[in-house]
C-alpha cells in the first residue's frame, strides 16, 4: 500500500511528497493568525533612501561609461 502522505488530493502520485508537505506547511502557519511581514513590506509604503541613492550611481556610472566610449 502507498504512503498516503505521498497521494495528492486529485489522485496524481507525487513521489516526493513535496505537495503534502507544503499544503501542511501552510495549514500550520494560517490557524496562528496571519504570518509576519516580509522586510521589505513593514518599514513603510515607497522605495528606500539607500535605494534611490543606488539607482542615481548607477545611473552616473553608466553615463560616465558610455562618455568615456564614445568621446
Amino acid at each position: 500500500m502507498a504512503n498516503p502522505h505521498q497521494q495528492s488530493p486529485d489522485g496524481n502520485y507525487d513521489p516526493a511528497g513535496s505537495t503534502q508537505m507544503f499544503r501542511a506547511f501552510v495549514d500550520e502557519a494560517a490557524p496562528g493568525g496571519r504570518a509576519p511581514a516580509a522586510p521589505a513590506a513593514r518599514g513603510g509604503s515607497g522605495p528606500k533612501p539607500g535605494m534611490i541613492i543606488g539607482v542615481i550611481v548607477a545611473i552616473a556610472v553608466v553615463a560616465g561609461v558610455a562618455w568615456l566610449a564614445l568621446g
